[in-house]
This record gives structure tokens, sequence and C-alpha cells, in this order.
């Protein structure tokens, strides 16, 4: 009778989990299928139905320079120019951290630690005063400095786990040829951890895609609002809500995020090309 019993308990809290990891993924799924349907809806609500029937005037109402393509550009220029911002410091600041030793090291490390657990919107009334005071307050450049700042202390963390994986060996060799530190950094460091560059790459630019605040703080003038602001527009702004326009910006708002993770999905899977490298 025990081994029955205890057979049964496993049963039962295998189903318990799986009936809970199904929850879960309904409650992701949910949503997604709503923006999926609805954009093809003559007639979306907030019900997760089939359409009465399919449609395209939902994506031809909101392909406009206006509602999609204007904050679109504005998002790219913003997300784009901040995550270059932020891979670039992100490798120069965690090289030093990766290859040499010293007692400051450690505490960098923690601050940096730290400093990735601070809300954006604790220190946003500082930096408006300070934005305002050095003539950066409704800029580009100076949205896209605030962006790659909020994210440079986690992209250096990932950058440095990530380089501490490069052989050290394999830089002594071309120290010995005369390359410079940052040759070896450019030219041997960074190719051989392109998963990581990847990683970081990526997580940058999904957070700063997906930022409403900064932008919405920073940023005054309509023109250049990023899209992940002007989506607010069709909550009130036009009157009443039109779901299923709703909808199909926000299937074309997603799309540069999923053709970024797809572009470099054979990176983030392909481990470190290291081979036999060191071997001999």
């Amino acid at each position: 009778m025990a081994p029955r019993t205890l057979s049964a308990r496993r049963t039962t809290r295998r189903l318990a989990a799986d009936a809970g990891l199904l929850t879960l993924a309904a409650a992701f799924l949910l949503p997604l299928a709503w923006v999926l349907l609805s954009a093809v809806d003559p007639n979306a609500d907030l019900r997760v139905r089939l359409p009465d029937g399919l449609t395209v005037d939902n994506f031809s109402a909101v392909l406009t320079d206006e509602i999609t393509f204007t904050p679109l550009l504005n998002s790219l220029l913003l997300c784009g120019g901040g995550t270059l911002l932020t891979v670039v410091c992100a490798a120069l600041a965690a090289y030093p951290l990766s290859r040499f030793r010293s007692r400051l090291n450690r505490p960098f490390l923690l601050t940096i630690l730290f400093a990735t657990c601070l809300p954006v919107t604790a220190v946003m009334v500082p930096v408006y005063a300070l934005y305002v005071q050095v003539n950066l307050i409704d800029t580009m450049r100076g949205t896209i400095f605030f962006f790659a700042a909020s994210q440079l202390p986690f992209a250096i963390w990932l950058m440095k786990n990530f380089m501490d994986g490069v052989p050290r060996e394999l830089e002594e060799a071309a120290w010995t040829d005369g390359a410079s530190s940052l040759q070896s950094l450019l030219r041997i460091v960074l190719p051989l951890m392109g998963p990581g560059v990847a990683v970081v790459t990526v997580f940058s630019f999904v957070m700063m895609w997906g930022n409403f605040f900064v932008p919405f703080m920073l940023l005054l003038t309509p023109d250049q609002m990023p899209a992940a602001v002007s989506i607010n527009e069709f909550f009130g702004n036009r009157g009443s809500v039109v779901y299923g326009q709703l909808a199909a910006f926000s299937i074309i708002y997603s799309t540069p995020v999923v053709l970024l993770y797809v572009l470099v999905a054979r990176r983030l899977g392909g481990g470190f090309a290291l081979g036999g490298a060191v071997k001999g």
C-alpha cells in the first residue's frame, strides 16, 4: 500500500503543477490571442472571440505618418542609439573588470548591482531639473543618454560575466604579437563572446523599446514622441477606444523586437566559438 500511496501523491502533485502551469500559460496567451484576433476583427471589443469577419481596415487606419511611421522612426532612433551606446560603454567598462584584478573590483560590481535595483522614477525629478539646466530637455540625444545610463549598470554586469568565459591565454598570445588591450578586445574577446553581446543588445533594446515613462518626461514635442508614448493616444485622446486599431498598432509596434530576436537567435544559441583555440 505504501508504494501505491506514494505514487498517488506524486501523481496528484504532478497534476497540480501541470494545472498551475497551464493557468499561467493561459494568463500570457489570452492577451496575445486578443491582440491577434482583434486586429482583423471589424467589430473588436474587449472579449476574446473569433472575429465575425476578416478585415485589414484596422491596419489601414493606423498606417499613417502621424499614428505609426513617425513614432516608430523615433523609437528606432532612440532605442537604437541608446542600445549602441550601452553596448559600447558596457564592453569598455567590463573589460578591465574582467581582466585586471583590483581591490576596487568587488565594491564597484556591488555598486553596479545596487544601481540596477534603483527605480527610474526615483531619479527622474533630479534628472529633469539637470536636463533643464544643461539644455537637454526635449532633445533626442538627451533621451538617448538617459536610456543608455539607465541600462548601463545591468549591461556591465552581464557583459563582465560573459567576458570571464573567454580564455585569457588568447589575449596573451595577441599581446605577444604586439596587440594592444583595445585591439585584443575588438579582435579577440568580443568576436568570441558573440552570444553575450547579443544578449546585452536584445535586453537593452527591449527595455528601452517598452519604456513609456522616460520619453514621456524628457520629450515635450509631439513629433519626437516614440511609439511607446504615442500608443497612449488610443486611450481617450481620440474619443472612444477603437480596439481593432489598437490591436493592429500593437502588432506593428511589436514587430521590430521580434525581428531583432530573429536576427540574433543564432548568436543566442550558438555558444562560445572557442573550439580548440587554447589546445596544444
